[in-house]
């Protein structure tokens, strides 16, 4: 065979002329390993896809439905989700984390690394709680005067004295707690729940976020990312006529089916792949499941019906618990009728209402005045209706607050080791896990749990490995605990 080949650049000057073999595998080389490359991309997209293989066949085989009904990875101790959000970090030395030491340093410096502090006052002088606290229930779980009535409670808690996490913003902290990432744009928990289990009712959406007002940064909270649109939240604002677009409809719902039908049949025109046409897919569910919720949400959000010692134990016509009470019947009478997850958003005249950095004791005061009967009414009415044994309750913010003071009388953000508490849905009931120094400062290493851990620890209750549950996009699989996260065994009942 000839060294001398057929010279394919010979149209470019640079090139001209016959072109031996090696010339040839030098100039070409590059587009060789860009072949191999295209193969093995071709190949990971294989492994990749059979990841979602499952979720995406079960939603073909319900009619293109992505709430059907999916099956957990194992037998699951929690249906269902209520996360009680307090935006802005309520502190954990004043609410359920007392420290005796900050009462007898009330004022004096103490030697602590507040390099990482984002406000421009880092002081190191102790503040000593204005509140007081006590043991509560058969447990001894201390509580602090600021929540009397979820003190009554106690022994339903499970009280994790130990959270952490890397962000001490506000922002930050809110998409680590909610989406698992303190940065970029990912799914809400509530979605990768709801995408991983579908919905136990097709004519509700299987998350619903609640809030008087908007939290910071808006439905990033709580969307759905780049997962299926269908798995974002659907967003409940008005406390008082929650649904007024479904009530007070323009036309019949025959005319509707009709107009449904045309915009439908025009959709499945540009539908070639459902896999790939995803964001249409979802659209054409999302038209027929506002239809469906035209005769079932009325009656789902509508508290006219409930009695007046149900709105009493809630708070509900009273201030000042008149909004989060109806939040938390609302969050109720939702998971009772199938909806899978429910966020309530303490947004009540304001988006970060718990960042107290002046004025903490009447700040935590009026905030827990309005969310304390409210709360506790939630989890005495699930209890006595069966419902707590599977529904999985849970409190805190997206970080908490220093043991030293701001200023005056308040406290800066503190993600170093916080309160947060569960209830229900399998946990231990009356315990406390985890611990902070004396100061309340730094959770104490051996029992640290980071917020990929609490989601990898809620994914298991509700019967979901979190490192099964993943989705692939833009060549990546994705999963809410990104690379991390460890179940906490501790706190399983």
């Amino acid at each position: 065979m000839s060294d001398i080949l057929t010279n394919p650049f010979s149209r470019d000057p640079r090139f001209a002329g016959p072109m031996s073999r090696r010339q040839l595998l030098t100039k070409t080389a590059g587009g060789f390993g860009a072949v191999a490359l295209a193969a093995l991309l071709a190949e990971d997209n294989k492994v990749g896809a059979s990841v979602v293989s499952a979720a995406t066949a079960t939603t073909q085989a319900n009619g293109g439905n992505p709430l059907a009904i999916r099956a957990p990875h194992f037998a699951a101790r929690a249906k269902r989700v209520i996360f009680l959000f307090m935006p802005g970090g309520p502190s954990q030395v004043d609410t359920f984390d007392p420290k005796p030491r900050l009462t007898r340093d009330n004022g004096k410096p103490i030697d602590l690394d507040v390099s990482k502090l984002v406000k421009k006052y880092k002081t190191k002088t102790c503040l000593a709680s204005p509140f007081k606290f006590a043991k509560h229930g058969q447990s001894g779980l201390d509580v602090s005067e600021l929540f009397p009535n979820v003190a009554g409670c106690a022994d339903d808690l499970c009280v994790i004295r130990s959270m952490v996490h890397e962000d001490p913003n506000h922002p930050g902290g809110c998409f680590l707690m909610n989406t698992g990432n303190r940065v970029f744009s990912r799914p809400s928990i509530g979605s990768w729940v709801t995408y991983g289990l579908g919905a136990e009712n097709q004519d509700l959406p299987g998350f619903i976020a609640i809030g008087p007002g908007q939290p910071l940064e808006g439905c990033r909270q709580y969307s759905s990312s780049f997962l299926p649109s269908a798995y974002g939240a659907t967003f409940v604002s008005d406390m008082t006529n929650p649904i007024r677009n479904l009530r007070e409809r323009p036309v019949s719902l025959d005319r509707q089916r009709r107009e449904l039908d045309a915009i439908r049949e025009l959709n499945q025109l540009q539908l070639h792949d459902p896999q790939q046409d995803r964001d249409l897919c979802a659209r054409i569910e999302s038209f027929e499941l506002a239809y469906r919720m035209q005769a079932n949400a009325p009656d789902a959000f509508d508290l006219t019906g409930e009695s007046q010692a149900t709105k009493k134990l809630y708070g509900i016509d009273a201030k000042p618990t008149d909004a989060f009470g109806r939040q938390c019947l609302l969050a109720r009478r939702l998971i009772e009728r199938g909806v899978r997850f429910v966020q309530l958003f303490d947004t009540q005249g304001g988006f970060q209402p718990w960042d107290q950095h002046q004025n903490l004791k009447s700040g935590h005061a009026n905030n827990a005045a309005r969310t304390d009967l409210p709360i506790a009414g939630l989890l005495k009415d699930l209890k006595s209706r069966g419902l707590l044994e599977d529904t999985l309750v849970l409190w805190g913010g997206e970080f908490g607050r220093t043991p030293t003071s701001e200023g005056k009388d308040g406290r800066d953000h503190h993600p170093y080791g916080f309160t947060m508490w569960l209830a229900g849905g399998g946990v231990k009931s009356g315990t406390i896990y985890g611990a902070t120094d004396e100061f309340g400062w730094n959770a104490l290493p051996d029992q640290k749990v980071h917020v990929h851990d609490l989601h990898a620890t809620i994914l298991h209750l509700l019967g979901l490995d979190h490192q099964r549950l993943t989705y692939r996009y833009g060549g990546r699989d994705y999963r809410l605990t990104d690379v991390y996260g460890n179940v906490v065994k501790g706190i399983l009942a």
